[in-house]
């Protein structure tokens, strides 16, 4: 049977192991990286200090191996919720920290007393890991892969399991007196199931990373990074399942096409770092005022494009100006500027490029008559040309 030193000289090759795997990831700048890198060395260290020092451990020893152990669940757990967002350092966690680590010094130091010692070691365990888990679990993303998320939160919860066993063990005396680390079946039994979770949750993080990295490509892929709205690409795939959608649902669709007007002279004026605001800025107002039902994306340049979902002509003119009002009101930058736009309905069974070249061409009508203005374009002369039905 193994000893619980052996099991120590596992645990250290397990953790070298993370931080090695997670440290290679490292300029991903994935949130939590560092934290749980951290987490993972001060385990090892703490492995290292107490297979250096062999049995009996000085009083020094437990204690640096009770601080190391303590830092090591905070990191793992503030690194957990960096990983998602959130504010990683917890004042009540900090202070509560503490107060464990000064315990662990009086029954170390003061009144030694090895089963208080076991018992707060596999609370302050316990609690990461459940912690660890929560957080995996509860903030797992609705959509894509939830496979890495739930396999965190069985690895966490499992370990964590395993210490309140020890725990209640201890407690009502089902386990025999005996420091940490004396070879007794018990603590192999415990300290072997324990170590053999933390490399699975280390596993785990690893595939959190990677699906974070994943997501990210995915994201670059279909959103725009100056505006964060869809890209060409992902707003045409968008727009054509609406056509389609709503062609089965004999729903009237509407397209329409926006350009900010003298886009050139801003950026030939105020220069390209207040042009990329101004887009940005224009974005953000015209994605607060659509409905959500409907799909907005930039073609390119100072040019975007709105797929207006059950609404006709007019409806669809009345929300675009609505938009370019919105627009004229709110200056970036010091920046007052306008928007022109292209309005036109979807005919039953009508490709979107057609739609588009239509929205495209009222969109030059507003732009020669004056701009900052919205122009329907002639559906019912574009209907008798194309022989198309009028959706309704």
């Amino acid at each position: 049977m193994l000893s619980p030193l052996s099991l120590f000289g596992i645990l250290i090759v397990s953790c070298l192991t993370s931080v090695a795997i997670l440290g290679s990831l490292h300029r991903t700048t994935v949130p939590g990286l560092v934290r749980w890198c951290a987490a993972y060395s001060l385990v090892a260290a703490a492995s290292l200090l107490v297979l250096l020092v062999g049995l009996p451990l000085s009083r020094e020893v437990i204690v640096v191996t009770a601080l190391f152990t303590v830092l090591a669940v905070l990191l793992l757990v503030q690194g957990t919720r960096e990983f998602f967002g959130m504010k990683p350092v917890r004042n009540r966690e900090l202070a509560a920290a503490i107060i464990v680590f000064a315990e662990l010094v009086w029954f170390t130091w003061m009144s030694p007393n090895a089963d208080a010692r076991v018992v707060l070691f596999s609370l302050v365990s316990a609690y990461g890991r459940i912690a660890v888990g929560t957080l995996a679990l509860r903030y797992a993303p609705r959509e894509g892969a939830r496979y890495p998320y739930r396999f965190v939160g069985v690895a966490a919860y499992l370990g964590a399991l395993i210490h309140v066993a020890r725990i209640v063990a201890i407690a009502f005396g089902i386990a025999p007196h005996a420091t940490l680390l004396q070879p007794t079946p018990w603590n192999t039994l415990f300290l072997g199931l324990a170590i053999v979770t933390l490399p699975c949750m280390s596993i785990g993080m690893v595939m959190l990373t990677h699906d974070q990295l994943i997501r990210r490509m995915e994201w670059l892929a279909t959103v725009d990074e100056l505006t964060g709205i869809l890209m060409r690409r992902a707003f045409i795939a968008q727009a054509n399942l609406m056509l389609l959608d709503g062609a089965l649902a004999r729903k009237s669709v509407s397209v329409a096409l926006l350009d900010i007007d003298n886009f050139k002279s801003i950026n030939d004026g105020f220069g390209h770092a207040v042009g990329d605001r101004v887009l940005r800025h224009v974005a953000s107002v015209v994605a607060t005022q659509l409905r959500p039902s409907d799909v907005f994306g930039r073609l390119g340049g100072e040019e975007f494009a709105i797929v207006f979902s059950d609404a006709r002509e007019a409806e669809a003119e009345a929300l675009t100006n609505a938009l370019r009002l919105a627009v004229e009101q709110t200056p970036s930058s010091g920046v007052c500027c306008t928007l022109s736009a292209g309005v036109s309905r979807v005919a039953l069974g009508e490709k979107l490029e057609d739609v588009m070249a239509r929205a495209d061409a009222a969109l030059y009508m507003a732009k020669a008559t004056g701009r900052n203005r919205v122009v329907t374009a002639p559906w019912d002369d574009m209907r008798e040309v194309q022989g198309l039905p009028v959706q309704v």
